[in-house]
C-alpha cells in the first residue's frame, strides 16, 4: 500500500480528475484483503451509502499512546480507494496522531471535496469519525489496563 506522502505526490502529478479517479480506484486494489468473516454488521461503518467495513488492532506497547492498525474494505471500487487513502493516513499511527489528523485539509489538498458526491463525502467523514472513535476507545482501554 502506498504511503500518504506518495499518494499526495501522485495526486499533484495527475492534473486531470479522470486520471485521479482511476488512481483512486487503483489504490483500492492495493488494500490488504479483508476476510469475509470480518465483514460483519459490527465492523460496518454506519453513514456510508456503499458498504464499508473496518477492523481495528490496537498495540498498547505504549499505554499512554497506543498505536492502531486498520483493515478496511468496501463493495464499491471508488470507495475502496477512498478507504485506502484514509488508511494510509491513519493506520499504524498513534492514537494522538489519529485524533490530530485533519481529514478536511487532506481531502481539500487532494481535490476530493469538490469531486465527490455529498453521499460519498458524508461516508468518508463517517469512516474518519469511526477511526477517531476507535482511537479514543483505545486510549481509554490502555489507560485502565
Amino acid at each position: 500500500m502506498a504511503s500518504l506522502q506518495q499518494i499526495v505526490d501522485d495526486f499533484e502529478f495527475l492534473d486531470d480528475w479522470e486520471d485521479r479517479y482511476r488512481y483512486v480506484i487503483e489504490l483500492g486494489r492495493t488494500l490488504d484483503e479483508m476476510p469475509d468473516s470480518e465483514k460483519t454488521d459490527a465492523n460496518k461503518v454506519q453513514g456510508c451509502v456503499s458498504q464499508v467495513w473496518l477492523t481495528t488492532q490496537v498495540d498498547i506497547a505504549d499505554a499512554a499512546n497506543p498505536r492502531l492498525n486498520f483493515l478496511g474494505d468496501s463493495d464499491a471500487h471508488i470507495v475502496r480507494g477512498l478507504v485506502a487513502i484514509v488508511l494510509a493516513a491513519c493506520s499504524g499511527k498513534s492514537a494522538s496522531d489519529i485524533l490530530a489528523f485533519d481529514e478536511n485539509a487532506l481531502f481539500k489538498k487532494l481535490g476530493l471535496v469538490e469531486h465527490l458526491t455529498p453521499q460519498r463525502a458524508n461516508g468518508l467523514r463517517a469512516m474518519v469519525a469511526r477511526i477517531k472513535s476507535e482511537a479514543v476507545s483505545a486510549t481509554h482501554e490502555a489507560s485502565i489496563s
